[in-house]
Formats: structure tokens, C-alpha cells, sequence
């Protein structure tokens, strides 16, 4: 059984927003000559990375909501902008919606269980992955979903 991680995604107002973010990151990587990758930076190392790897993602919580997730790949010893020492959370390039899921703010990340993850939302089956994100939140707002 996989262990995964939950984080919010502070500053994304969609999962569009994030994969937008995302690949301009990515693209900005290339033009400095660096290695382009997906990654988050923490501070704080996960100590449980052999049960993180492989199989485990990192659940994004968006606007109070699990809606994405991306499979982890890797962890690296990273610095931040200024500087700071801290750990790179590799992520697969892929966002895969997951049933919405509402989770209250909390500071840093969280380990999450396969029991406790949200499924992923199968596209074109009928469910809600198709929906723009705005309406995807107001069927959750009024717990239609």
C-alpha cells in the first residue's frame, strides 16, 4: 500500500492555473540551461520516503479543496530562491483529477493513506473531470459532489 503526501497549493485558484504554472516553470528551467523538472520545495525532508516511493502522489489542495494529484518520482536536496537548503519533491509531469474533497488549511504537508486518498476522476466516463473548475467548486459548494 502507498503513502502519499497533501499539500495546498497556495496562490493556484485552479488546476488549470497550476498546470499553467507548472509548465512555464518548466520552460523558464530550459532557458537558464538547467535541468528541467517538476518539483516542489520544502523544507522539511519527508522521512518516510521509502513508503513514498513508488506509488505514492502529492494530493494538491486547491481553494480548500483535494482536486489534483501528481505521482512523486524522486526527492533531491534542493535551495530555495535565497538560498535557504531544502528538499525537491519530484513529480511527474501528469496533474490527474481526483473526486473533489474538501480539507482545511494546515501549515506544511501532510502524509495521506491509499484509505484516506481521493479516487481519480476517470475522463470522458461521465464524471466531473470534464467540467470547467469553476463549476466543478459550485457543485461542491452546494455538496452536489
Amino acid at each position: 500500500m502507498a503513502l502519499h503526501i497533501v499539500k495546498l497549493c497556495v496562490g493556484v485558484s485552479s488546476i488549470e492555473d497550476l498546470a499553467a504554472w507548472q509548465k512555464e516553470h518548466f520552460r523558464e528551467q530550459k532557458a537558464q540551461g538547467e535541468k528541467p523538472r517538476i518539483f516542489h520545495a520544502t523544507l522539511q525532508t519527508p522521512k518516510r520516503q521509502a513508503e513514498l516511493i513508488p506509488g505514492g502522489s502529492l494530493y494538491w489542495v486547491i481553494k480548500g479543496v483535494i482536486q489534483v494529484r501528481q505521482a512523486l518520482i524522486g526527492f533531491e536536496d534542493g535551495a530555495k530562491d535565497d538560498g535557504t537548503p531544502c528538499c525537491h519533491i519530484l513529480l511527474d509531469k501528469k496533474l490527474v483529477p481526483v473526486r473533489p474533497v474538501p480539507r482545511r488549511a494546515f501549515q506544511g504537508w501532510r502524509y495521506l493513506t491509499d484509505d484516506d486518498a481521493p479516487g481519480d476522476l476517470a475522463p470522458g466516463s461521465g464524471d466531473l473531470s470534464a467540467l470547467p473548475a469553476d463549476m466543478r467548486r459550485a457543485l461542491l459548494d452546494l455538496g452536489l459532489i
